[in-house]
């Protein structure tokens, strides 16, 4: 049977969720102004909750469903705390997150096997007193994307004051390759474009992602593009169905007719391959004459050792790697010649590879070759995943604050921050696993399954003498890690039940105001309020008076002080006015490098897909129930998958091993097995293997690109061998 994105089904799903929340429950949380909780994409705040910047109604989409249907559960009973760890192991990712809300602060001494429920005086009091008798150097600060700039911004102001850089965010392990290139080609990290500029756009490059599942709004922007006779180039290994047709629940028209075709062309490389696809292009591009002769002389740098680089490459070398033919790229090469307006988009698929900033160099290379930088209706997209993942970086959770940041904060509060190097996320983990972390404090996330190479991720946590958590509901990062140690876990608000206006900013660089306001729990405290209590009495007689941070207003007015582009974040409770952060959007060729120009670069790559001595080259990826490392739905219905613990495989690859739909194999790296694995055959291309994170983080490497420190979740070298049901 054909399976389809979106649709009827995705609507019933979307009701029944509701339904099982309460419809007056999750529709006060969908209509509220409030930042949704789950891509990047963003909607909601000051314009109504499901409405997106463009007053677009209804923006909304099953990932917002999901990520409510948690927020509105009640607290776990006391009596589950009884339970040992060992009890709490044996429940599924999916049980864990559903068992309720945490409603009170949770307390394991060190080598007892289990919580207890202690008061919040005694919580504070001893997060500050443990990270007082640890010295700064031995500790670490870690956010996901999900908190506010607001939280954000105290967590990494008191982590300086207190003496360390060591703090870092989920983006090392995401979109820092993008960061990174960017940097380096155009001077700014971020999206080039609006959402208003998909309308314009006539050609939309979807490189690396899937946001079928991923972030289902883009689809219906796809659709109209598609519509109004523009073109969409997916370059993905995977063939997946709401990519090919995908029925938009938006879109009546688009739900009558069961559907609308999203790919005009669908290339499949290779996993890793994609360096030799960029370049097959850009030479085709060349070949034609299709570059942007006049934009590249007014406004590009290194032109000439690009062009020498690519004519220098050999046709056959560079399909035989990728596995595409010719004929699809001169495709793709006319297609993007006569568009006007191009966007180029990608998700973690590019970056999740040792050469994952060379990956973003060579996109950026396609875009500045034909002049798509700097111009309205055409850019760069990087597809972010968490809601406010952006903003957490642009508020300087990270190891280095941009220097006029830095000097900014230096004047603003009349301190002196720390100089020495900060570790990022794996640097962190690293010197836990050496023994030289006492103290580790994470808002947010879940960094035991975000990390790969999951039995020394374990290793290195349970190492860290001292550990403090922020969250909403458990997972198994709370459970997994934490035998020999301390850990304290305090329960929070999330984001539509924070007592006052916290901030959010999404992959178009688009800064929302969420009301928050709904009370649901009243034992849980504000992330804002804890950070400024816990600073506060760690920090005693410093110079910042953390204390006044509680009202969100001041950290909001601290944040325009220091950090260039949100000057209106200042009185944007008062003026209820969203904006764009100042100088991110480049619809003008004057590009952040210190010339103005765009920077072409020829990266020297020395590794594409790396499979040494083992056949296969694995991905990982997530499936259509699920958020990040949430898991929603164990199925994966846009796959036809029933249970993670499966592997998609080729076809002829299976026949070649005498196996078949339903057969049990073994999964085996350099690092690890993943054992009673079930074969699910899917069109992808020979060689290529893909299952589910955070369950294969047991095969991935802590192997990581050279500048962006991002590991390699989607190259991995594996062998298969047959296996025993599970069970056996």
């Amino acid at each position: 049977m054909k399976i389809i994105g979106g649709g009827a089904k995705k609507v019933l799903y979307t009701l029944n969720t509701a339904r099982s929340i309460g419809l007056l429950d999750s529709a006060k949380a969908l209509k509220a102004k409030n930042a949704c909780k789950a891509c990047g994409l963003g909607m909601g705040g000051q314009h109504g909750g499901m409405t997106n910047e463009l007053d677009e109604f209804p923006s909304v989409c099953n990932k917002s469903i999901q990520a409510q249907s948690t927020d509105i559960q009640p607290p776990i009973p006391k009596d589950v705390f009884k339970h040992d760890l060992a009890a709490f192991r044996e429940l599924s990712a999916k049980e864990l997150e559903h068992l309720g809300r945490l409603g009170q602060p949770i307390y394991k001494a060190k080598s007892e096997d289990r919580f207890q429920e202690v008061d919040w005086d005694w919580a504070i009091a001893q997060a500050a007193q443990k990270f007082a008798l640890v010295s700064p150097k031995r500790s670490f600060f870690y956010s996901s994307g999900r908190s506010s700039n607001e939280a954000g911004f105290v967590l990494q102001l008191m982590a300086r004051m207190y003496g360390t850089n060591n703090i870092s965010n989920c983006s090392y392990y995401c979109h820092q390759a993008t960061g990174e290139a960017l940097g380096n080609t155009i001077g700014t990290g971020t999206s080039t474009v609006e959402l208003n500029d998909i309308k314009g756009c006539d050609l939309f490059f979807l490189i690396g992602a899937n946001p079928a599942s991923n972030h289902p709004r883009l689809l219906h922007k796809l659709i109209e593009l598609r519509r109004r006779g523009g073109k969409v180039i997916v370059i993905n290994p995977l063939r997946e169905a709401g990519l090919l047709q995908f029925a938009a629940p938006k879109m009546l028209s688009s739900l009558i007719k069961g559907g609308d075709e999203v790919a005009s062309l669908y290339l499949q490389p290779r996993i890793g391959s994609d360096i030799s696809l960029f370049k097959a292009i850009a030479k085709a591009i060349l070949e034609q004459g299709g570059e942007a002769k006049t934009f590249i002389a007014e406004h590009g740098d290194g032109f000439a050792d690009l062009h020498a680089h690519i004519e220098a490459q050999s046709w056959d070398e560079l399909l035989q790697n990728c596995g595409v033919s010719r004929a699809e790229v001169d495709q793709v090469a006319s297609f993007y010649i006569a568009s006007e307006n191009t966007i180029f988009a990608w998700g973690m698929g590019m970056t999740h590879h040792r050469h994952g900033v060379d990956n973003i160099e060579w996109i950026s290379n396609l875009a500045l070759m034909r002049g798509m930088v700097g111009k309205q209706y055409a850019g760069l997209l990087p597809l972010r995943g968490h809601s406010n993942v952006q903003g957490i970086g642009t508020i300087g959770v990270k190891p280095v604050l941009p220097e006029e940041v830095f000097k900014r904060i230096e004047k603003s509060f009349g301190v002196s921050l720390p100089t020495g190097p900060g570790m990022h996320t794996l640097q962190s983990l690293e010197a836990a696993h050496r023994g030289e972390i006492d103290a580790a404090l994470m808002l947010g996330g879940n960094l035991f399954e975000a990390t790969p190479d999951s039995r020394w991720a374990a290793e290195a946590l349970d190492n860290i003498g001292f550990k403090l958590f922020l969250t909403t509901t458990l997972n198994r990062g709370h459970i997994t890690g934490v035998d020999k140690g301390e850990v304290l876990i305090l329960p929070v608000c999330a984001r539509d039940e924070e007592p006052e206006p916290t901030t959010q900013e999404s992959m178009f660089n688009y800064v929302r105001l969420s009301d928050g306001g709904i009370q649901r729990i009243a034992s849980v405290r504000s992330e804002v309020a804890i950070l400024a209590d816990i600073a506060s009495r760690l920090l005693p007689g410093n110079a910042i008076d953390f204390r006044a941070f509680k009202a969100h207003r001041r950290v909001r007015e601290a944040i325009a002080k220091v950090v260039p582009g949100l000057e209106e974040l200042a009185d944007i409770d008062v003026a209820k006015q969203e904006f764009v952060v100042r100088g991110k959007v480049l619809h003008t060729p004057q590009f952040k490098t210190k010339d103005g120009r765009g920077r072409f670069v020829v990266p020297e790559t020395l590794i594409e897909a790396d499979s040494g001595e083992r056949p296969f080259v694995l991905a990982t990826l997530r499936s259509e129930g699920q958020f990040n490392s949430i898991i929603y739905e164990e199925k994966d219905s846009y796959r036809g998958v029933t249970h993670r613990q499966t592997v998609l495989m080729n076809q002829q690859d299976a026949v070649a091993m005498g196996l078949e739909e339903g057969s049990w194999v073994n999964l085996q790296s350099d690092f690890g097995e993943m054992k009673a694995v079930q074969v699910h055959i899917f069109d992808l291309p020979r060689g290529c293997l893909a299952a589910y994170y955070p369950e294969a983080n047991v095969l991935a490497s802590r192997l990581s690109d050279p500048r962006s420190h991002t590991p390699q979740f989607k190259s991995i070298a594996v062998s298969v061998f047959q296996a025993q049901p599970a069970g056996h």
